[in-house]
């Protein structure tokens, strides 16, 4: 999600520095960014001169330490695994100033327990940013017991400037969204399991019956199926309820590779970018 990130941050007038350990994935981000500014003019949603100066704020950096050294905020949006992005917190907390907000944009993991990671608490926070960046409006901001009041009301602000409209929700496991969308989710997938109905089907009754933009199961494609896995784990393993218990077709499904959109199949068929 980070090319979304930003994209939303730099059409916000913010200078925009995106970074990545693997630098095939940083040009494949700005060419996404690019493609989604294009797409946006043609449809008439963005001015061309908006899209020139989004571009022109953005830059990458070959190295964390280069793109984070001058930074105000840094927005972290890498695997959902605790000990890795704990790692990544430990390292930015030395090689930022130690004013700079550090956050993360987790779905479920502890944003305390990240924040233990380093020497400044009160500046790391929970920015949760959903799929896709460019168009979904909500940011989910995640205050824990060290968060001070000013890094939540900053953060807002950001999000606000961003075109979002954040919700303030507390540090626990799945926040307010995750907690209730992996549920349904999840009960989409073993219906799917039963036989009750097509992935199709199941998606428009949400959609045309609830009001639902877009079915559950086009968004775990959209997300992928192994980070709903991992987050599914990790509530059941936290939470304890049998609502977020992984369904056998969800593992099978991971193990197969199909993991939604980025790998071409998922509960869907996706169209692969040509190179």
């Amino acid at each position: 999600m980070g090319h979304g990130i930003a994209q939303v941050a730099a059409m916000a007038g913010y200078d925009t520095v995106i970074t990545d350990a693997n630098r095939p994935a940083v040009d494949g981000a700005l060419a996404k960014i690019a493609k989604n500014l294009e797409g946006g003019v043609a449809r008439g949603k963005v001015t061309s001169d908006v899209a020139t100066a989004a571009l022109s704020r953005l830059r990458s950096a070959n190295t964390l330490e280069e793109a984070v050294q001058p930074a105000e905020l840094v927005i972290e949006a890498i695997i959902e695994d605790i000990t890795i992005k704990q790692q990544l917190f430990e390292t930015l907390d030395r090689f930022t100033d130690t004013q700079c907000i550090l956050a993360t944009n987790t779905s479920s993991l502890s944003i305390k327990d990240i924040a233990a990671a380093t020497t400044r608490p009160d500046r790391v926070v929970g920015m949760h940013f959903f799929n896709p960046v460019h168009i979904m409006k909500l940011v989910e901001v995640v205050s824990h017991e060290k968060c001070s009041d000013d890094t939540v009301q900053t953060v807002r602000n950001v999000a606000t400037r961003m075109g979002k409209e954040p919700i303030t929700v507390k540090d626990i496991p799945g926040f307010a969204s995750s907690r209730l969308g992996v549920v349904l989710g999840l009960e989409a997938m073993r219906m799917v399991e039963q036989g009750v109905a097509s992935a199709a089907d199941i998606d428009k009754a949400l959609e045309l019956g609830y009001g639902h933009p877009m079915g559950p199961l086009k968004v775990t494609d959209l997300v992928g199926l192994d980070v709903r896995l991992a987050i599914a784990e990790y509530l059941h393993k936290t939470l304890g309820s049998s609502h977020y218990a992984p369904p056998d077709l969800l593992r099978r499904m991971v193990s197969d590779g199909h993991l939604g959109k980025k790998s071409g199949k998922g509960f869907y068929e996706w169209e692969q970018p040509t190179s």
